[in-house]
């Protein structure tokens, strides 16, 4: 459009009469053009890169070039690009596959668009976007007759475009980052006649080069997302131990992309003596960092978990590993991580935690927190309860202690155990989500599994800032008869009676053919606790998924292996143990210490 300013001004006589009128006009186009473009300019330097999501991000570099600067825009980028990864150009010649992310019309709908977003198309080499493309240069063209005829014959839809809504002018400008090609967004013209300008060229450039840096951020981002959310999936656990303690259910849901992957986990741990630890976990921050901080955790967690601490014992030493991770990640090289990895810095890693052990024999939990969410306990009368478990300090500050609450839980019980993704949210108050929590859990429902989906249904943010980790456990009892407790006096003369009375037991179980064996490890680890510890010793046999031997004393001191040399008279009964059994360990108590040793069962 033309613009144009006039000043009128009157010429007066010798008497103060007008004489004439003066009327001065000047052409103002160009300068109204200069500042609309300038103002446009600056609107997309505003608008492109509001997010580091590339779908948006090329969205919005159509929606500020429609209407002001063209009537069609498309934004293809190289299918590897949109997925995360570097960009690979085709070959020299032939056809170019694009994927379209982006489109934008001065009519609703966008009906000129041939392709929908999310699709790949292979772009003929005398098109606008692989001429651009090969020649790494933005290029304006007329729509010629020629043209469209060459377009009918490669692809007729795109002709029919062209002809229906009358392309005249198009502009093709590359996206470049960095030195690296990613796409092309194609700039077209049917509403306004005017075709396109050198100046629009030079306008269309200038946007489109910002737009290429935020989705190559936005591109180094996916990446980064991709890599973080395969580490954090592969330090997960696949598949949940089956256990005759409890039955297990769990689901992982990660952050919004916009977010980036956090360091939640959760794990179920076989223990000795049929027992079962319940863990889940939350690290601080997100990205490859965070991943990386919480597969060390959940390995040491594991690691800490076969030695048979107490919760709050096992919390104090967690604490204590990533102390010295934060120091030795401080005294490292360091460097500056990216907007993605930056919750986890390179001075401290921090951490909540809540370890859970259940025993199936005395149906009583042990359970500790560290900084963490506590748990809700729904009992077999439909009653959910969210624990009062003292809180303990996150891991990583290393200042107050950690203390285990022990409860005895029904048959039948049902403990959630969550990160703080699933009640904290913008959209909700904390206490509401908890009841919510609390309400979903203590409804009825086919399996644990279920229950995990509608938990996450109903609590489940539209875009989850945070990682969310769920973790369900029924609680099972072990039958009474597949446990045998005996109460022994401190008399050599008990261990011939302890290994008939094992060997009697598991003959009633149907495993006559591992009474040998049994009566054998019965016999060390009887003898050496009336040699070397101190009363009460129990002998106790457990039919679980393997057959369970364990003798209990009232000493503290914890038996070591060692080899005996050849005239030596002892020191061979843990070595034989070893041998004979599938593992074997032991376990400090309130009274005293539980040397146990498994055996596989034989198939009935």
């Amino acid at each position: 459009p033309l613009a144009w300013s006039a000043v009128v001004a009157p010429l007066l006589d010798d008497e103060g009469r007008t004489a004439a009128v003066v009327l001065s006009a000047h052409d103002t186009t160009a300068q109204l053009t200069a500042r609309q473009r300038l103002t446009l300019l600056n609107e997309a330097s505003v608008r492109i890169g509001s997010t580091l999501d590339i779908d948006r991000t090329a969205q919005e570099l159509a929606d500020v070039a429609v209407p002001a600067l063209a009537d069609f825009v498309t934004v293809d980028l190289l299918p590897a690009v949109h997925d995360g990864g570097e960009p690979r150009p085709g070959p020299p010649g032939g056809h170019v596959l694009l994927r379209r992310v982006a489109c934008r019309s001065v009519f609703a709908g966008c009906p000129e668009a041939v392709l929908e977003p999310g699709q790949v198309a292979a772009y003929p080499e005398f098109s606008p976007a692989a001429e651009c493309l090969k020649a790494e240069r933005a290029m304006r063209n007329r729509v010629t007759d020629p043209a469209v005829a060459r377009w009918a014959d490669e692809a007729p839809e795109r002709a029919a475009m062209i002809r229906r809504f009358g392309l005249h002018s198009t502009m093709a400008v590359p996206l470049r980052a960095r030195g690296t090609t990613l796409g092309v967004a194609t700039f077209s013209r049917h509403r306004r006649p005017e075709p396109f300008e050198q100046d629009d060229l030079l306008l269309a450039e200038e946007m489109t080069a910002r737009a290429a840096v935020c989705v190559d951020n936005a591109r180094r981002y996916t990446h980064e997302r991709h890599t973080a959310l395969a580490l954090q999936r592969s330090l997960l656990p696949r598949t949940l131990p089956p256990s005759a303690a409890v039955e297990v259910a769990s689901s992982y849901r990660p952050a919004d992309s916009r977010s980036g992957v956090g360091g939640d986990w959760f794990d179920v741990i076989r223990l000795s003596g049929a027992r079962v630890a319940l863990v889940v976990g939350d690290v601080v921050g997100h990205g490859v960092r965070a991943s990386a901080a919480m597969g060390r955790l959940r390995t040491a967690v594991r690691t800490l978990a076969d030695v048979d601490l107490a919760p709050d014992e096992l919390l104090t030493h967690l604490d204590d590993l990533i102390n010295h991770l934060s120091d030795e990640t401080e005294s490292g090289t360091g460097g500056t991580d990216s907007a993605e990895t930056a919750g986890v810095t390179n001075a401290q890693i921090g951490a909540t935690c809540l370890y859970a052990v259940y025993d199936p024999v005395s149906r009583r939990c042990s359970l500790a927190r560290a900084g963490h969410p506590p748990p809700v306990l729904v009992t077999p009368d439909g009653t959910a309860t969210l624990l009062d478990l003292p809180g303990g300090p996150p891991l990583g500050l290393g200042s107050l202690p950690f203390e285990t609450v022990e409860l005895e839980l029904p048959e039948g019980s049902l403990l959630a155990l969550y990160t703080d993704g699933l009640i904290e949210s913008r959209e909700r108050d904390v206490d509401r989500a908890i009841d919510t929590l609390r309400f979903t859990l203590a409804q009825p429902a086919a399996s644990l599994d279920g229950l995990c989906q509608a938990v996450l249904a109903k609590l489940l943010p539209g875009h989850p800032t945070d990682d969310i980790a769920l973790l369900l456990a029924r609680t099972r009892g072990l039958d009474t008869g597949r446990v045998a407790t005996w109460e022994l006096p401190d008399d050599p003369a008990v261990v011939a009676r302890a290994r008939r009375e094992a060997a009697e037991r598991l003959a009633a179980w149907g495993f006559e053919e591992s009474a040998f064996t049994m009566e054998v490890v019965v016999g060390e680890l009887v003898t050496n606790a009336i040699r070397h510890a101190t009363p009460p010793i129990r002998l106790r046999l457990i039919h679980d998924r393997a057959l369970i031997c364990e003798v209990s004393d009232g000493s503290a001191t914890a038996p070591h292996l060692r080899r005996a040399r050849a005239f030596d008279e002892s020191g061979r009964g843990l070595l034989l143990v070893a041998q004979l059994t599938e593992s074997w360990g032991t376990r400090q108590t309130a009274t005293g210490k539980t040397i146990w040793a498994e055996l596989a069962a034989p198939a009935l």
